[in-house]
């Protein structure tokens, strides 16, 4: 048996399911000993007076004894005059007095005679009783020598009491909550690029992965800045042979010049391509309040002046996303590219939701195999024969570099198949 059904209606938040566990059980509590009170003790002892009530106008309706007024005098019982068109068609009580249930039950079953009772109010109660022996009776006497008086004040002070209970319980809970808060928001902004202030704080335990977290964020910086410094190095070291070279082969003839500065060229190529996908977004700044979509109006404007054939073909929902503007453009950029290698146009989308920022890049060339996709976002990987090395001079980094970006923003690239374009689309979803 499994319980995956109730994970639907269960809170999401950790506030919730902590209010949850501390509200459910005083409340269960709460009714458990509502009704074991009501049960055991309240109708209990309503029954046992209604009986004692019904004893006495057994007694005054004795033939014995009814014609000592004192009798009905000495039992508090008020004797009515009444007619047989007054007597209801049924037992009448309110229909809250849970109470009256038992009076009327025990009156029932015990008064001899019984006809008919009327519980007005939490005062007076009325009993119609006939015997053969007597007319038509009415007898009236207070309600509380037949019931209980209600738990009015047991039930308030377990009320009042266990809602207060609860709330201490829970501010302190949600002190305790609250660090645990600070350090998903603190791994969730580090995850999408900023670096955020933040000391541990709160249980032993909270304090420990704090305070590992922190280690960690300082272990990703280091490398992060020894990488970047690695791969300034490797840059200088790498362009002063070749640009040796490209100045070598400068003095050769021109049939022999010509094949060594283009396999120059590539090279030099592949080496940006290879620093570009490794320095990541080491150089891209900080994220800054971005406005969408006139951030990707640009980026289709100035890739548009440059003759690729691209246009903003749609654009939904207005405001701003935290973005690190250059590695956003280098991302869209690299798309659009991998679009016009491998199709003759592309479009470009962007959807802004409370929740989410989709922007989507379509294409109409041959697109990617659904079993190719996942590989298609590894790093040096060419498809063939969609999308091989003869169709451009890409080296498999355009797409690698662009699900790179988007996961530093938090978000995801995902590829599938353009509905309109019949080609590739792409599309960055970064959550809000």
């Amino acid at each position: 048996m499994t319980f995956d059904w109730l994970k639907r209606y269960m809170p999401r938040g950790l506030y919730g399911r902590a209010a949850l566990i501390l509200i459910l059980p005083v409340v269960a509590l709460q009714l458990v000993v509502s009704v074991v009170f009501i049960q055991r003790h309240f109708e209990g002892v309503t029954e046992q007076m209604s009986r004692e009530m019904a004893r006495q106008i057994n007694t005054a309706l004795d033939p014995d004894w009814v014609d000592e007024p004192a009798i009905a005098e000495a039992l508090n019982l008020d004797f009515l005059p009444t007619t047989p068109d007054a007597v209801p068609a049924h037992n009448l009580r309110r229909w809250y007095d849970f109470s009256g249930i038992v009076v009327i039950r025990t009156l029932q079953n015990n008064v001899i005679g019984f006809q008919r009772a009327h519980l007005v109010d939490d005062w007076t109660v009325f009993v119609w009783v006939q015997r053969d022996d007597l007319p038509l009776t009415l007898i009236e006497f207070n309600r509380e020598r037949a019931s209980a008086s209600n738990p009015h004040q047991l039930l308030v002070n377990m009320v009042v009491f266990g809602a207060l209970m609860t709330l201490i319980a829970y501010l302190y809970l949600r002190n305790q909550l609250r660090p645990i808060t600070r350090l998903a928001q603190a791994a969730e902004a580090f995850g999408r690029g900023r670096n955020v202030p933040y000391s541990p704080s709160g249980a032993v335990e909270v304090r420990a992965a704090g305070h590992a977290f922190l280690d960690m964020r300082a272990r990703i910086e280091r490398q992060i800045d020894q990488r970047t410094m690695m791969l300034s190095g490797i840059s200088h070291d790498l362009r002063t042979p070749l640009t040796r070279l490209r100045l070598a082969v400068s003095m050769l003839a021109d049939e022999d010049r010509e094949p060594l500065e283009r396999d120059i060229d590539d090279m030099q190529k592949l080496i940006d391509a290879f620093l570009d996908f490794a320095r990541g977004n080491a150089d891209s700044g900080q994220p800054e309040a971005t406005d969408i979509p006139d951030f990707i109006q640009t980026v289709v404007d100035d890739c548009a002046r440059s003759g690729t054939p691209v246009t903003l073909k749609e654009a939904t929902g207005q405001g701003t996303v935290m973005l690190r503007q250059m590695a956003m453009r280098r991302a869209i950029e690299n798309l659009i590219g991998n679009a016009e290698r491998y199709g003759t146009h592309c479009e470009v989308s962007v959807a802004l939701t409370d929740k989410s920022l989709r922007i989507r890049i379509e294409d109409d060339g041959p697109g990617i195999a659904s079993d190719q996709r996942d590989a298609a976002l590894r790093p040096f990987i060419r498809l063939d024969p969609a999308r091989n090395q003869d169709k451009g001079s890409g080296v498999g980094l355009g797409l690698a570099i662009a699900a790179d970006i988007a996961r530093a923003h938090g978000g995801v690239l995902r590829l599938g198949e353009s509905d309109s374009m019949g080609g590739l689309r792409a599309d960055i979803v970064i959550a809000r």
